[in-house]
């Protein structure tokens, strides 16, 4: 797997992961940092830049990415206070060290990277946009349009810049099935505008799903499972699931 990132991120060094809000961008990034701390040939910088959102933050896993080798950057958040994080531009033109920034939903979300715009837009970067088939907003041609028409408005990322990560979920439910479905009607909705780099499929559906498609597919770790949604899983609906007592 390892030879593969290193096939397909080249000599980029900057990596940003933009998408609609609940698309999995977070739980990619974070899976993404521990990937390149793996590759063992430059230290990996990770900026959370969420400013306002409470739940789903890579910034609630700091101390088991920066136990796995990540340097880890984020603002302390006020209640609901916009938060912007410092040293990007510094860590930006530093091609010694690679450099993720994990930016909040949508184009709201969006405006926080829009400052770095000059650096972002150089050949050592990548955009990830993240694409989920079961998400609202990426069900067909003209909503993924429409949102990343938004977000690189107000990013002023430059199209070129633009690479697609396919990420077919429905949460911790997600079956064999959903996660093909899902990848087949992606690439054939992508295929006549752009390449989708890679896919992600959960840690445990790796091995059964690993060969079903020829895009490059990588198991990701669920670090963003809070309390409330293994108990929701657990339970559905106030009823144990059969066989888990």
């Amino acid at each position: 797997m390892l030879d593969t990132l290193k096939t397909l991120i080249g000599e980029h060094v900057n990596f940003v992961f933009v998408g609609e809000a609940g698309s999995g961008k977070s739980e990619i990034a974070i899976n993404f940092a521990k990937w390149l701390v793996d590759l063992a040939d430059k230290p990996v910088h990770f900026f959370d830049m969420d400013m306002t959102k409470p739940l789903f933050r890579s910034r609630d896993v700091c101390e088991q990415l920066e136990e796995a080798g990540v340097i880890f950057h984020y603002e302390e958040q006020f209640m609901d206070a916009p938060t912007v994080v410092g040293g990007v531009n510094m860590l930006l033109k530093d091609e010694s060290c690679y450099v993720i920034m994990d930016v909040g939903g949508d184009y709201i979300g969006a405006r926080s990277v829009g400052g770095y715009a000059p650096k972002l837009n150089k050949d050592t970067t990548i955009v990830y946009y993240v694409l989920n088939a079961y998400r609202p907003w990426s069900n067909d041609i003209e909503h993924i349009d429409e949102t990343l028409g938004k977000i690189l408005g107000v990013s002023h990322i430059q199209l070129g810049r633009l690479h697609m990560v396919n990420n077919p979920n429905n949460g911790l439910t997600t079956t064999k099935a959903e996660f093909i479905e899902g990848m087949k009607k992606m690439e054939e909705m992508m295929a006549p505008y752009i390449q989708v780099d890679f896919a992600c499929v959960r840690e445990d559906l790796y091995e059964e799903v690993k060969d079903s498609s020829d895009t490059p597919v990588f198991p990701i770790h669920l670090y963003l499972t809070y309390p409330w949604l293994l108990a929701e899983q657990q339970f559905p609906n106030g009823q144990p699931i059969p066989g888990r007592g």
